[in-house]
């Protein structure tokens, strides 16, 4: 059989696949041990017990804790979602003006707000809209979580795109120039349409942590699913169950937003603009290029056939 290596490591040979066969049995077996011993601690304590699991068979809990809590959940993360888009959209593209004031106002903004932690900008969003009556007073908690969502990852996502406008080729922008271009078309047409495209897996995991961090607003009275996850287990008296079905619903949720933004993802590197985004996209499985694992075989191997030169 022949032995392949790669530019970052060597093939194991027989010891070598002895020990990392020995490895991997020995972690499995730690793994279940431990997996078991925490079933066991958790049914000694009466955790796994069928009354603890079953208010979450019942219509009333969903109705009174669980989906009030998700729906603020989705609202405020949508909602800071998009405005953290168009923030952030602003800030980058005013980091890269050719007016030195503007860059730096926008260069201010961005890194002071992403200095500040998320949760410390909610108590204070919410402090100032309620000595101000900036907003009604039912919506104070809403608007604090919405406002500090969106200038975090508005900053965040203007730095993103800085940087993803940054990476593209320097030839662009001066072939662009050249054209007779004028920066505002030259950053509209040609760079950003590229750098969206370029940082979307940044912005996957952006639009991630902002839905996650929408559970901080719990702190100020925010109706969201932590909050109302920890009322139900208050009330049920099943604080293991009730996180346990809270984390369920964030990773359902987290995993359906990654693979949204994945299709979209595909859609824009397909170079073509779909209105429907579930649309499949044409893809070649194989492409027939030979990665490094097949082109660096170990010469050596008994498997191993020279490839001649014809014109030799």
């Amino acid at each position: 059989m022949t032995v392949r290596a790669t530019v970052l490591y060597d093939a194991p040979g027989p010891r070598g696949r002895r020990v990392n066969l020995l490895l991997t049995v020995a972690t499995a077996v730690l793994t279940v041990l431990i997996l078991a011993w925490i079933g066991w601690t958790l049914n000694n304590n009466g955790q796994l017990e069928a009354a603890k699991w079953t208010p979450f068979l019942d219509s009333q809990t969903w109705r009174t804790y669980l989906l009030p809590g998700l729906w603020g959940t989705l609202k405020s993360a949508f909602l800071s979602i998009i405005l953290a888009m168009i923030l952030g959209v602003l800030l980058g593209l005013g980091r890269l003006s050719e007016l030195a004031w503007l860059r730096w106002i926008c260069a201010v903004i961005i890194e002071f707000f992403r200095a500040i932690p998320v949760l410390l900008l909610m108590i204070f969003a919410y402090q100032l809209f309620a000595e101000y009556n900036m907003v009604p007073s039912r919506q104070l908690a809403f608007a604090a979580v919405v406002f500090a969502l969106t200038m975090y990852n508005g900053s965040v996502v203007a730095e993103i795109l800085r940087s993803g406008i940054n990476s593209l080729p320097k030839g662009q922008t001066e072939a662009a120039r050249a054209l007779g271009m004028s920066h505002q078309q030259t950053m509209r047409t040609i760079l950003l349409p590229q750098a969206i495209a370029a940082m979307l897996p940044a912005l996957i995991a952006q639009m991630v942590i902002a839905l996650k961090d929408s559970a901080l607003g719990y702190q100020i009275g925010y109706v969201e699913v932590v909050r109302s996850g920890i009322q139900s287990a208050s009330f049920n008296q099943n604080f293991l169950a009730s996180l346990t079905v809270v984390a369920i619903i964030m990773i359902l949720i987290n995993w359906a937003l990654t693979s949204l933004a994945q299709r979209v993802e595909r859609q824009l590197r397909a170079g073509r603009a779909r209105r429907n985004i579930l649309a499949k996209v044409p893809e070649m499985p194989d492409q027939g290029i030979d990665t490094k694992d097949n082109v660096n075989v170990d010469w050596q191997a008994p498997g191993y056939v020279e490839i001649q030169n014809p014109d030799r």
